[in-house]
């Protein structure tokens, strides 16, 4: 089995799932909790409890905060090279969501934003070949964090590393420009994105039309739809691959979904597996991620047992 390391956000978000339609200036009750969060974080922590040999190298603060999501990530199994901001906290999101489920996301990115080709450098040690790299869009938009990321590039492209890359999220990309993020990220085996984030990187409005034109820049590219399912493209083929998405009677949370999918997509897909298989592990763990609240798998032990 292949090792995945993965370049990216810590988060802790704070969950706010509201039990009616949002009362604009009064109150809406809700339910508020707390997890661990960050796209990149979500990614290893997924990974690994699905068995996959994980590894995560992000920034944290030197907060309460910074100290569970670390503990956290390794109660999950997950090999976490963090490195400690004196000055900046833990990344923070607030997530918003309704009572069917949608969400908006207010986001801080604390020490996120911080990340240094040093900090990468101090985890070179994972970088080899043989070994996956998996890099979160976010590390790239976030300008703070961007050389680190492009840096990350650079040593996975030396060791001959397999690369994959995700959007991060469509309105930060489109602030930021397709231009840059393709340029970037050219050469990485495998792009994931959501459809909105397609459409952005491409101005084709269906997932089938960007996934063609992604294929000058990425040579498998992977579309999710959320509950149209996802496809998988290369050139050559005369049309993508598609699966359905997984049935879910209740979305609680749809927090995290998307790097559930990449975590369930990545296995078979580096083992060597048919694009259909390794389509329908994703969206599998997709679902699971949608069936309760936060963005990780559920530990035994919440923040607040965390000492």
């Amino acid at each position: 089995m292949t090792r995945v390391v993965v370049v990216g956000d810590l988060m802790t978000d704070t969950v706010a799932r509201a039990a009616y339609p949002l009362a604009k200036g009064s109150d809406t009750p809700a339910a508020v909790t707390t997890h661990g969060g960050g796209s990149g974080a979500n990614v290893a922590a997924w990974l690994a409890v699905e068995g996959t040999d994980a590894a995560f190298v992000g920034r944290r603060g030197s907060d309460i905060a910074g100290r569970n999501r670390d503990m956290e990530l390794m109660g999950y199994g997950v090999d976490a090279r963090l490195v400690m901001d004196q000055e900046r906290p833990t990344g923070t999101c607030v997530v918003m969501v309704t009572h069917k489920g949608d969400r908006t996301m207010l986001s801080d990115p604390g020490a996120n934003a911080a990340l240094l080709p040093e900090d990468i450098e101090r985890c070179k040690d994972l970088f080899s070949g043989g070994t996956h790299l998996h890099l979160s869009g976010y590390a790239l938009i976030n300008e703070g964090s961007r050389k680190a990321a492009i840096h990350t590039l650079e040593i996975a492209r030396k060791t001959q590393m397999s690369v994959s890359v995700d959007g991060g999220s469509s309105s930060p990309l489109k602030r930021m420009g397709a231009e840059p993020f393709l340029e970037w990220t050219q050469g990485a085996r495998l792009l994931v994105v959501n459809a909105k984030e397609a459409e952005i990187l491409t101005g084709r409005d269906t997932p089938e039309q960007a996934a063609k034109v992604l294929t000058a820049w990425y040579p498998q590219v992977v579309i999710t739809s959320g509950a149209d399912g996802a496809l998988w493209y290369t050139n050559g083929r005369p049309e993508p691959v598609t699966v359905a998405a997984e049935p879910v009677e209740k979305i609680i949370d749809g927090t995290g979904a998307g790097d559930a999918f990449v975590a369930g997509f990545l296995p078979p897909w580096l083992d060597g597996k048919q694009p259909a298989d390794a389509l329908t592990a994703g969206c599998r763990l997709a679902a699971r991620a949608m069936q309760h609240l936060g963005a990780r798998p559920t530990l035994d032990v919440v923040d607040n047992q965390i000492k």
